[in-house]
């Protein structure tokens, strides 16, 4: 065990409040930290890395950058094709938010493609959950409630994730169209084994990226007709790290919903969706909270998005029952309530 880690239990072990944070990229998620944070940074490095195995272990504030040179290298990917939101961005701090860029309707999400972690509880006491293997689990899955907890459930250390090769190729398909006729145009080319690994709307077209076999390829972007986007990384990167220019816009709020993908167009006056429908995103007033009520009614969750909001998590309200068996959750790994005070559970939504 390192002197950082060793450090870290013993003032958990002391019950003395901690929060950290990975390259502080993904900050403004979540309610905004009640202790000074500390950096992960510090702890990292990749521990071990299969290529034959699919499958990396890292520490967890490694960066993102690091990690896909490495898999680079031996041409494989991040299943989940995670948002980076700047050149720092940890794979501790991914998964502690659960964030998954467009391929996640192809390849699944964060929660998927983790195998194991290590992490400290709110006693200081230095755990391992899963594996290097997918498996069934009894009990409570620490390793997977753990991404998307916003380190809440405790100090992630070390992270197995399984990777998988690149595609041999990749191509993206532009037809101009309406949103609503966007979703009705998914729906019939769903009906075929098209190799999509991709699929969003916004400029009044509708992107689908194609991944596999060249000849694959070629023979569904024929049948599938448009354009062939000239820029197709740079276009997927916009939307994946939301760097594009529809998602900044001077006074007003970011949100996205995340429903079915057959929601309708006419219950979400979304400006962009991805996941083939089943992520939406929608602009806003400041202070404005109407969304958690828009995406209520459609059976789904909002999470605002907005670097400006100073109160509250942002997340959208759980039910009683589900915020109970959350808090119980919690409890049981970080008794105290030491660990990222404020980030989550905590406070008005």
């Amino acid at each position: 065990m390192s002197d950082f880690i060793a450090t870290l239990c013993s003032q958990l072990a002391a019950k003395q409040p901690i929060s950290v944070i990975g390259g502080n990229t993904k900050g403004f998620l979540g309610g905004r930290l009640i202790d000074e944070p500390l950096s992960m940074r510090e702890h990292s490095g990749i521990l071990s890395y299969e290529p034959t195995e699919l499958v990396l272990t890292a520490k967890s504030g490694t960066t993102l950058a690091e990690i896909e040179q490495c898999l680079q290298d031996a041409r494989q990917m991040l299943p989940f094709e995670p948002p980076r939101f700047g050149e720092q961005s940890t794979i501790g701090g991914v998964m502690a938010t659960g964030l998954s860029g467009p391929r996640r309707m192809h390849l699944g999400s964060a929660r998927d493609c983790v195998l194991g972690v290590r992490l400290i509880n709110g006693l200081g006491q230095h755990l391992k959950f899963g594996g290097e293997v997918m498996k069934n689990v009894a009990g409570y899955d620490l390793s997977r409630l753990s991404v998307g907890a916003y380190g809440t459930l405790g100090i992630l250390t070390e992270i197995s994730v399984k990777v998988l090769p690149m595609p041999e190729i990749e191509q993206t398909q532009s037809l101009e169209c309406s949103q609503a006729e966007a979703l009705e145009i998914l729906v019939r080319i769903g009906r075929h084994p098209y190799p999509i690994s991709a699929a969003a709307w916004i400029k009044g077209a509708l992107a689908v990226r194609l991944s596999g076999a060249a000849s694959g390829v070629a023979s569904a972007a024929a049948a599938i007709g448009g354009t062939s986007l000239p820029d197709s990384e740079t276009f997927w990167a916009g939307l994946r790290d939301l760097s594009a220019t529809e998602f900044h816009e001077a006074g007003r709020w970011l949100w996205r919903l995340s429903v079915a993908p057959t929601t309708p167009v006419s219950a979400i006056d979304a400006f962009c969706f991805d996941w083939a429908g089943g992520q939406r995103w929608v602009m806003t007033d400041p202070d404005d909270y109407s969304p958690f009520d828009i995406v209520s009614e459609c059976g789904g969750h909002a999470i605002c998005f907005a670097k400006d909001r100073s109160e509250g998590t942002g997340m959208q309200p759980l039910e009683p029952g589900i915020l109970s068996l959350n808090q119980r959750i919690k409890d049981a790994m970080d008794p105290h309530g030491l660990i990222n005070r404020g980030r989550l559970l905590g406070g008005t939504h």
